[in-house]
């Protein structure tokens, strides 16, 4: 789970993913092969959110639905966010099924197309796509903010428009970057499906994905997560959540601990060892050692070592 406010990612459920079928299924980083050109003959319209779902995108679908009964009402949670492994249509009606919105990444060379805005001369089907999207095809209209910074110029875009793949419009937001010297440019596409999702927003939501890197660099520097040797099912499993439950465990107190910067692992191991160290040496000595701890100079010196340096 993110939260927005603190810019801090909880864990609350993990699951193994088991050799076989799901991790087969596993999406992973290939390039897409290019679709036939055309339609095969006589082939019948389908329902895209009627979807088959992977053995990889059904066990993720079942964690989040768990998340969010062990939530229950206590948040009203809106968006799920993903890296660009879900940026595909059965990805997008996983999430949906669930109740959420998607905030996910396309491909950059994904055909995306502006919605047709000429009259309907009244045969046949309406148009249903106009323009694609492109550097060229993208207007001032479109433009959400502009900046330079060291000879990188950034443009934030942002449209509502259709890909083939997917059966409703998304909302993207195209991020392009060009090297001024060199003029070379670079884009990324974000979308969702929340048409009403500012740009701002969206890149703020996608951007806090990674902050569950963190909790796996914590788990596994200081919680044991890459130390543990069990092999059999049970006990990985429950190795690895005691190591994501500590990551949490430990935010929290750290956001309760007065002088603790927050998220600091080292600084939260190092006080707890050093006061620890401090009451064993002041206790061997024949003195209370709770009396001596409370005092501000001694908590002080308890501290050193500390990364971030304590209040004075």
């Amino acid at each position: 789970m993110l939260q927005v406010g603190t810019r801090t990612a909880y864990p609350l459920i993990t699951e193994q993913l088991v050799r076989g079928d799901v991790q087969g299924s596993a999406p992973k980083a290939v390039k897409a092969k290019q679709p036939a050109v055309g339609r095969p003959k006589g082939s019948p319209n389908k329902n895209r959110e009627a979807v088959e779902l992977s053995p990889f995108q059904t066990q993720l679908q079942g964690s989040i639905r768990s998340a969010l009964s062990l939530i229950g009402l206590d948040l009203n949670l809106v968006y799920f966010v993903y890296d660009g492994a879900l940026g595909h249509n059965a990805g997008l009606q996983a999430v949906r099924q669930t109740g959420l919105h998607l905030i996910c990444k396309l491909r950059y060379d994904s055909k995306l197309y502006f919605p047709c805005l000429g009259e309907y001369s009244g045969k046949g089907k309406p148009r249903k796509y106009g323009d694609k999207l492109t550097l060229e095809t993208l207007t001032k209209d479109h433009l959400r903010t502009e900046s330079v910074e060291k000879g990188i110029r950034t443009q934030i875009y942002q449209a509502a428009v259709w890909h083939k793949n997917f059966p409703d419009r998304l909302n993207v937001v195209i991020i392009v970057k060009t090297n001024l010297k060199t003029g070379k440019s670079a884009k990324v596409l974000l979308f969702s499906d929340d048409l009403m999702l500012a740009s701002e927003t969206l890149i703020g939501y996608f951007s806090l994905r990674f902050q569950i890197e963190f909790n796996f660099r914590d788990a596994k520097q200081y919680w044991g997560l890459e130390d543990f040797m069990n092999v059999k099912e049970t006990q990985v499993n429950n190795a690895a959540n005691f190591s994501l439950f500590m990551v949490t465990f430990s935010q929290l107190l750290s956001a309760k601990m007065e002088g603790v910067n927050r998220g600091s692992m080292l600084d939260l191991k190092t006080l707890f060892r050093a006061r620890k160290y401090t009451r064993r040496i002041i206790n061997s000595l024949g003195l209370n050692a709770q009396e001596f701890l409370n005092d501000g100079r001694l908590s002080h010196a308890a501290e050193i070592g500390r990364i971030h340096a304590g209040t004075a």
